[in-house]
Parts: structure tokens; sequence; C-alpha cells
């Protein structure tokens, strides 16, 4: 069975790639699957460092948060803008922290 079939892409993630008004995806399911690996495991590596930064800092946890997604969109970043906010909220998600209100992910 092909890897692309056993990936589980949660709604969210896809809705990401339909633009307003359309009801497929823009990318093939191959391209999305690529992009919810990457934005998965990103925000799986990222739970470290945002915890030690809670810490270090002293900061509630949105502003953490805050500052991950500014890194995220920043020039030259390996995630485009709607993937940098899903990345925020699937961390918060993994950390069990306060969804931010500036992140929410599109309903599913």
């Amino acid at each position: 069975m092909p890897d692309e079939n056993q990936i589980a892409i949660p709604r969210p993630f896809i809705d990401l790639f339909i633009p307003k008004g359309a009801i497929k995806p823009s990318e093939p399911r191959a391209v999305i699957a690529e992009r919810y690996e990457l934005c998965e495991d990103m925000a799986q590596m990222l739970t470290e460092h945002a915890t030690r930064r809670k810490l270090d800092l002293g900061v509630p946890e949105e502003m953490v948060l805050e500052r991950i997604h500014r890194g995220l969109v920043a020039e030259g970043s390996v995630v485009s803008g709607p993937e940098a906010g899903w990345v925020v909220c699937r961390l918060a998600e993994v950390l069990g922290w306060p969804m931010p209100d500036w992140a929410v992910m599109p309903p599913s």
C-alpha cells in the first residue's frame, strides 16, 4: 500500500489548501501529506523549546506561542502563514496549553 494512503491528515490541515468558495484542495493529496508531515514534525519538535522558553522567560503560554509564530512566519521560513498558524495550534494542543485567539484552527 502506498505511503500516501497510510497518513491520516486532519481535516483542519486539509482546509488550509481549500480556497475560499472552493470545495476541493488546490494541491494534490501527496503534496498536502508532505506538508502535513513537515508541520506535524515541527510542532512535535517545538514542544521542548516552547516549554523551556516559558520557564526561562517566565512569560505566559500565549506569549511563547506568539513568539514561535513570529519565527515561523519570518522571511525564509519553510512553512506558509496558514501552516505556521496550524503548527502553533497543534503545539498548543500537544502541550495542553490554551489555544491563542489569534491562531484558531479552521473548523473541520
